[in-house]
């Protein structure tokens, strides 16, 4: 990350010298840059970052009081006023271009700011945006992706089918959200079964590890991927890679939105959204919770640290109100 910074920093700067960029948007640009590593934390691998990180971070800098503003009224020693809504906006627009040089310049396989949710809002600065899919469009989703694991029609050559690699990895992605590179980072002896049940041991953020179990139609499309699906395409490249191109190495991160973009190409056009894989893991936590699960299960299904992250997960359904309303511990189901 540090690395990274600096380097992007010395061409801002050079660019001044060319008249390119003036030298005051050059400072402004290094400053913020800066800023980032030291919320991210410098040490950090720069590829690592997810949306869900540059997220973290931008909140971050919301919230971080400002020590250039000074407030009238409070006394030495008070807080200083928080980032203007200006400030966060500009903020962002300092890290997304960083992402972008630094995507252009091979730094990072897929520019995380793709799937940030994070949004300069015209009050109130820097706010997340709804992600998660609505039901409708979750079931059209999963639903082409059933389909296409059973798809009995055989396109091009046999070595090169990815029909139930596709389903597998919109299926995972929906119903358990794992992070992407959690995702293409699994191998095929992370799966195991345990008491009938089929779990996945997700390698996680910070070293941690936690065992997932798989939901049955899930299980089945895995069951049948490493059966028949995979075995075409193991060309011995990468052998305990559980997903796999089709020419046998192991899929990139970049990959899995492409995947998820040709699945969505077969769902009915008034049921589908383009979402990102970080949009489907707010998905996930959106409709476990509204469906009453217990937020420390869901919280350990998604790996997160703290019951608190959730918050940012969690969006608003169309409709759980009244349906919340009609179904009232206090007074009884309402089916008028």
């Amino acid at each position: 990350m540090a690395e990274c910074v600096d380097r992007y920093t010395e061409m801002v700067r050079a660019k001044t010298a060319t008249g390119a960029l003036a030298p005051g948007s050059a400072e402004v640009y290094a400053r913020d840059v800066h800023t980032f590593a030291d919320l991210a934390g410098p040490d950090r691998v720069l590829d690592d970052l997810d949306g869900a990180d540059v997220d973290e971070v931008l909140l971050r800098f919301a919230r971080k009081p400002d020590g250039r503003r000074a407030r009238d009224g409070v006394p030495d020693g008070g807080a200083a006023p928080l980032q203007s809504a200006a400030s966060q906006a500009r903020f962002r627009r300092s890290v997304s271009a960083f992402f972008q040089h630094a995507a252009i310049s091979g730094w990072v396989q897929l520019n995380p700011m793709l799937a940030v949710t994070v949004r300069p809002k015209q009050r109130g600065g820097l706010r997340a945006e709804r992600r998660a899919l609505t039901s409708e469009q979750a079931a059209g989703l999963v639903g082409a992706a059933r389909e296409l694991s059973t798809d009995q029609r055989r396109r091009g050559r046999s070595d090169q089918r990815t029909e139930l690699r596709d389903a597998l990895i919109v299926l995972v992605l929906a119903a358990v959200g794992p992070r992407v590179s959690e995702l293409t980072g699994a191998n095929s002896e992370d799966f195991f079964v345990n008491a009938g049940t089929r779990y996945w041991r997700i390698f996680g953020k910070g070293g941690r590890t936690r065992d997932v179990p798989l939901p049955r139609p899930v299980a089945q499309v895995l069951d049948a991927y490493l059966a028949e699906g995979r075995p075409l395409l193991d060309r011995g490249l990468e052998p305990k890679a559980l997903l796999l191109s089709w020419r046998g190495r192991r899929l990139a991160r970049g990959d899995v939105q492409a995947v998820i973009d040709r699945v969505l190409a077969r769902v009915e056009p008034d049921r589908r959204r383009s979402v990102t894989p970080h949009g489907l893991r707010h998905t996930t936590a959106t409709h476990l919770l509204a469906a009453a699960t217990d937020m420390d299960a869901v919280r350990r299904v998604l790996g997160h640290a703290d019951l608190s992250t959730l918050g940012r997960y969690r969006d608003e359904l169309p409709g759980e109100l009244e349906a919340a309303m009609r179904i009232h511990p206090l007074l009884g189901r309402d089916d008028t």
